[in-house]
């Protein structure tokens, strides 16, 4: 980079804004993906700018001066997507981070990219809101970053997925232009709809700089149940089972005996070693109708073979439950140091063939992989778990990935159901799109983005 134009970037954001010591640039050059940090990914600067003007002022002089940009947030996507290329800047938006206004009457919100899921979650519901999209990551994820990726999470069962929820958006394009998509309206068909364009690019097509979403009720009650089977078909039957009789919980989670024995080994909550698998259900509504639906889907459950439930009885025991879940990626890590968790995901009916065929593949190349997702809504985990230092092993790993996004494919699901393509997927997108479909989406990246500027990497910049 040109020293006037390093000079300038400074002045945009103020030096007190700005990392380029080496130490700072290694934190920046790593995500929460399996990818290992490499010293060639060091970023040549980061920035902290502190609202649209100032990424538009950056994005503008990256055109001019031919460096490209990777907007970040909290670095906690898991497919690669943040991971910058040798001397590009690094565009962090986490100072961006207030909650602008929550509209009770309309039950909207306006915030910052820069905002913390959990955060503004609590935010809400203290006002009798409701925000339903709950990666596991949420205690530290952005919304920005949410929005990117198209999060999803256990809700997504009953609430879908950050889609769903956003109304408009205010984004920096790749050329620097500041637009607005979208309405604060429930209903709004004017033109092309840019905002669901916008959600789930990764960066790649603008810089989102202000999300307005929208809001559900709070709602007054909810109930955690957990189903123990002896094998990890059944859980899987049961799933579709529950949906086909009207039942709609608001998360069912499976996990194998691999995250059981795991999550048990570090947190030590009572979870049964002896299962094959267990459902994590939760449903929500009504206490009335909360009552009936896990009475019935408790009956189905033991219809569909499992060997017992039990209800949580408190709102501190459920919670202890599902912050079990949400460490599960991090405890199977004591197992073996690497993980490679995907999100794969097929309809829900297909559930109990993509478990058989996960299954198939752990044992044709000798692997351990764990299987747990978001049951509810046909998006599973499959997890590997490895050691990058065992060449042998790896070689196996990139085999059996490339298996499983093949096997689901057939079984008609998807690469992704909320991790996004990122670094890690990129060279399987055609598998999905067609050469046909990934022409057009690299005709849409060169139009808005001519000079290629945002998140090269991801692969739609060829």
């Amino acid at each position: 980079m040109k020293p006037e134009t390093r000079l300038a970037l400074i002045h945009i954001v103020g030096p007190e804004h700005v990392l380029e010591a080496r130490e700072d640039l290694l934190c920046y050059a790593y995500d929460a993906s399996p990818i290992a940090m490499d010293p060639a990914h060091l970023p040549c600067m980061v920035l902290f700018p502190a609202n649209a003007e100032e990424v538009s002022r950056i994005v503008g002089l990256a055109n001019d001066a031919g460096f490209v940009i990777y907007p970040r947030g909290a670095g906690s996507n898991v497919s690669g997507g943040s991971i910058p290329d040798r001397d590009a800047v690094v565009m962090v938006l986490s100072r961006m981070n207030r909650i602008l206004e929550i509209d009770q009457a309309n039950m909207t919100a306006d915030l910052e990219p820069g905002v913390i899921t959990e955060q503004f979650q609590t935010a809400v519901e203290k006002l009798g809101l409701f925000y339903p999209p709950d990666p596991s990551s949420k205690a530290f994820s952005t919304m920005g970053g949410n929005v990117a990726e198209c999060a999803g999470g256990p809700r997504g069962a009953k609430y879908g997925v950050t889609r769903d929820y956003v109304l408009a958006l205010e984004v920096v394009m790749p050329t620097g232009e500041i637009i607005h998509t979208g309405a604060r309206t429930m209903k709004s068909v004017a033109g092309l709809d840019l905002t669901r364009l916008m959600v789930g690019s990764e960066g790649t097509l603008g810089i989102i700089t202000r999300i307005t979403v929208r809001l559900l009720a709070l709602p007054a009650a909810k109930k955690t149940l957990m189903a123990i089977f002896p094998d990890l078909e059944k859980p899987s039957q049961t799933v579709a089972k529950i949906f086909t009789a009207g039942m709609v919980p608001t998360t069912m989670e499976l996990l194998d005996k691999t995250f059981i024995n795991a999550i048990e080994d570090y947190r030590q909550i009572g979870l049964p070693r002896e299962a094959e698998a267990i459902l994590l259900i939760e449903v929500d509504g009504e206490a009335e109708s909360v009552d009936r639906q896990a009475d019935r889907i408790a009956e189905i459950c033991h219809q569909q073979g499992a060997t017992r439930t039990q209800v949580a009885k408190d709102a501190a025991e459920a919670e202890e439950l599902w912050i079990a879940r949400r460490s599960a990626f991090a405890s199977v890590c004591r197992i073996k140091p690497n993980i490679i968790g995907e999100d794969a995901t097929v309809p829900r009916a297909a559930i109990p063939q993509a478990v058989r065929e996960v299954q198939a593949i752990a044992a044709r190349h000798n692997l351990t992989i764990g299987v747990m997702g978001h049951a509810g809504d046909g998006n599973l985990h499959p997890s590997i778990l490895a050691d990058e230092r065992d060449a042998d092993e790896m070689r196996r790993v990139e085999l059996a990935v490339e298996e499983i996004f093949r096997s689901f494919l057939a079984l008609r699901g998807t690469l992704s159901g909320e991790h996004g393509i990122g670094r890690m997927k990129s060279r399987f997108l055609h598998l999905e799109t067609g050469e046909a479909g990934l022409k057009v989406m690299r005709s849409i990246k060169r139009a808005l983005d001519p000079n290629n500027i945002l998140n090269p990497t991801i692969g739609l910049g060829a």
